[in-house]
């Protein structure tokens, strides 16, 4: 009786052995669903940043806005007739894409009589 009790325990451990270990086992399972979860978090990310980024392209080809704001804050460009200031903290040294001031308008000549 005993010989018999201690055989359908081992077989009762070897059919647990595949549902547990094997091929597709509960644990295989389980780390493909964390597998899985991890990239529809990483697509939802890239998903998000697409939409930005084509959001930003549409303005880039429709409007003039977000050229305009690129050149000033990127660039530093001013528009003709326009002042530009800059506030400096102590230290901080003006950025390297600043623009040069224009040169001021010519005098009109003056007429002798």
């Amino acid at each position: 009786m005993r010989l018999i009790t201690l055989v359908l325990a081992a077989l009762l451990l070897l059919i647990q052995y595949p549902l547990w270990l094997g091929k597709g086992g509960w644990l295989k399972v389980q780390d493909l669903e964390q597998q899985v979860d991890a990239a529809h978090a990483k697509n939802e990310e890239l998903r998000r940043r697409n939409a930005k980024l084509d959001s930003e392209v549409r303005d880039l080809k429709d409007g003039t806005g977000a050229v305009e704001e690129r050149a000033r804050y990127e660039l530093s460009m001013i528009k003709q007739n326009e002042i530009y200031v800059q506030i400096l903290r102590k230290g901080q040294i003006p950025g390297d894409g600043a623009t040069p001031a224009p040169p001021p308008p010519p005098e009109p000549a003056k007429t002798a009589r």
